[in-house]
């Protein structure tokens, strides 16, 4: 144990034994200076409480949130100071943040129900009273895993509920955690598996089948999500909890009709759910309806002022200026202490980009900074552990491996992998190709990332990706390659060609070629400066966690260049690198080059891929409705006196 940790639990110790003032002395010299660590100024805000030095507590609370601010324990202190203050108001909105962070706290349900009763809110109150009962009602085991799952600690979370299940392996709530907490480190497979079978033993439980409905579309199971969505609706029509879902079900599958009728329905009920608005929106934005998208976003945050996801969606719009009144609302959004992490982190983008448009680079670049900097603190990512791991595919990948597998996989000619770095131009290149008869535009598939993932094993510490791909069989390959096909057939819509564009497939392209021999792939590379920092500037759904960074993106790219120069070397003439500036230059030559590569005649309205109509879900949804632009050349230069660390990590 560390001294750090020994202080603490000295600290713990004394205000178990009613020392508030020797527990808030102990922690003090852990809390100097504007940092502080989260734990020793949680004890020095519940001390200064029970010290009735409420003027310290808040400070300590208000550092603590700042640091930590979706830490469900620091809201129930809130709360609490709140009620010793005589302050109800605010101690049900601060409780009602704790639960939301963190569902397992007892107390803040019970002080919930207490408050919003003595406020004659009687149907809130018996809502609390019944979380408060079923927390009471766990296994203490359960419990814990609650606690430590909202709290961060996945692993400890993830060992006793796997201990729990061990001996009682049919509990669903056991089961539902362990699958949050799969879903919490990406692995999809296990939770939807276990999902499944909790819904199998508890078909009845809503949340368990609201959670099944979630792991089925992070898997991108869009019919199966559905299918789900739509049993859930046909139990109550009138819920609008259902009936959310099943609009955005709807979209994934491209009932986009059907998800404008649920939308309605929903917002006939709840007509300034701010939700539902911005969901509407994105589904309008997807359909390329501009305007409309525009209103619908617009209607959200004049209903709810901090939802930061609106404010986000137009700036991500790429072709949206925010009015002064819009950067004032932002701006006294942003100033609030108790702003939500992804509202806080939403506006910081939104800021960014509203000044970049009016050219206030220092105050565009310090937003998209703050942005990032609490995107980060969110990641676990690591460039050293990325490094390695792209290392271990260069020694593991070799010649000798793709001679000795020669003829095996899977020979179906079918996908088109568009890969590299997101904000590479790869959007375009699908577009372009999309428009063509005998293409199908996807999405960004997972199922080279899920493959990868499963052939890692589950041995703590240990992958055996990519040594194992020297193990497996030429059969294993073919079932591989055919699992690819089947699984990715939903996505099409009949043309003999489809596209995955998974940027992030170029770390397994030695897996692809095993797999699929003759699909088609092409790399979407773009000038690193303008690429990285297209990459720090924006804001994604998921996922590209390297990006929250300047030097984290930098070295990325670095890595990515090595990695590209070593398929190429291995496997030469494989992949075609398509550069965004030669498309600029020369769209008709580049175009006539990626179809002769993947053996497709030249068709015109390839050219014209702005006139396409289809639905498209990245970043660059409405860049790729224009003509082509050169407005993204060169954006990062305005911004270069802040750029050092970017140009030091991508070196040459």
């Amino acid at each position: 144990m560390s001294d750090q940790d020994t202080i603490l639990a000295s600290a713990q110790k004394a205000l178990q034994a009613g020392d508030f003032a020797g527990g808030l002395t102990l922690v003090e010299p852990l809390i100097e200076g504007n940092g502080g660590d989260e734990q020793a100024l949680y004890i020095a805000a519940v001390a200064a409480r029970y010290l009735k030095r409420f003027s310290d507590a808040e400070d300590y609370q208000n550092r603590l949130r700042a640091i930590s601010p979706e830490y469900g324990r620091a809201w129930q202190e809130a709360g609490h100071l709140a009620v010793a203050r005589n302050r109800p108001e605010a101690a049900i909105a601060a409780y009602a943040r704790a639960v939301r962070f963190n569902p397992a706290l007892d107390a803040s349900w019970r002080e919930l129900a207490r408050l919003q009763a003595a406020a004659g809110r009687d149907a809130e109150a018996r809502a609390a009273s019944l979380q408060q009962q079923r927390i009471a009602a766990l296994p203490r085991e359960l419990l814990a895993v609650t606690n430590h799952l909202h709290e961060g600690r996945l692993l400890r979370a993830e060992e006793i509920c796997r201990h729990y299940l061990r001996m009682h392996p049919r509990d669903t709530e056991g089961m539902r955690l362990l699958a949050q907490i799969g879903i919490r480190q990406g692995i999809f497979d296990d939770a939807e598996f276990l999902l499944e079978s909790a819904v199998t033993f508890a078909p009845d439980d809503i949340q368990l089948r609201l959670d099944y409905i979630d792991a089925l579309h992070r898997r991108q199971k869009f019919e199966r999500s559905r299918e789900e969505a739509e049993a859930l609706h046909a139990r109550d029509p009138d819920n609008p909890v259902f009936q959310s879902h099943l609009a955005i079900e709807s979209m994934q599958t491209g009932d986009y009709d059907r998800a404008f009728e649920l939308f309605d329905q929903v917002l006939e009920k709840l007509p300034h759910d701010p939700a539902t608005l911005t969901s509407r929106g994105h589904a309008l934005k997807t359909m390329g309806k501009q305007p409309e998208a525009v209103e619908s976003y617009r209607a959200a945050f004049a209903a709810k002022p901090d939802q930061g996801d609106a404010y986000y969606a137009l700036a991500n719009l790429k072709t949206y200026s925010f009015t002064d009144a819009e950067m004032a609302a932002m701006r006294e959004q942003a100033a609030r202490p108790d702003l939500a992490f992804m509202d806080r982190v939403h506006i910081a983008f939104a800021l960014g980009k509203a000044y970049e448009d009016r050219g206030e680079y220092a105050e565009s670049f310090a937003h998209y900074r703050e942005g990032n900097d609490l995107k980060r603190t969110q990641t676990r990512y690591s460039a050293d552990a990325m490094s390695a791991e792209l290392a271990r595919q260069r020694e593991v990948c070799t010649a000798d491996l793709f001679a000795r597998h020669e003829g095996d996989g899977h020979p179906a000619p079918d996908p088109i992998f568009i890969l590299g770095l997101p904000r590479a131009g790869s959007t375009l290149l699908e577009q372009i190709l999309a428009s063509h008869s005998q293409v199908d535009g996807t999405l960004e598939l997972p199922n080279i990332l899920a493959l990868a993932h499963r052939l890692r094993g589950r041995k703590a510490g240990a992958s055996r990706y990519p040594d194992i791909l020297g193990d497996l069989s030429g059969e294993q390959l073919a079932d591989f390659g055919r699992q690819f096909i089947e699984d990715t057939r939903i996505h099409r819509q009949g043309a003999p060609f489809f596209i995955d564009k998974m940027p992030n497939n170029f770390r397994h392209i030695g897996l692809i070629h095993l797999i699929l021999p003759n699909a088609t792939i092409i790399d979407a590379r773009r000038d690193p400066m303008d690429c990285c920092f297209s990459g720090f500037k924006q804001l994604f759904a998921e996922g590209q966690e390297f990006t929250y960074g300047l030097e984290q993106i930098g070295r990325y790219y670095a890595d990515y260049v090595d990695l590209m120069e070593h398929w190429d070397e291995v496997l030469p003439g494989r992949v075609l690198r398509v550069r965004h500036e030669d498309v600029l230059d020369d769209l008709e030559g580049q175009t006539r080059r990626m179809l002769d590569h993947i053996g497709l005649p030249f068709e015109e309205q390839c050219l014209a891929f702005h006139e396409t109509r289809r639905a498209v879900r990245t970043a660059s949804s409405e860049q790729v409705r224009q003509p082509i632009t050169r407005a993204g050349q060169g954006a990062w230069k305005p911004y270069e006196a802040w750029l050092d660390p970017l140009k030091a990590a991508l070196g040459q």
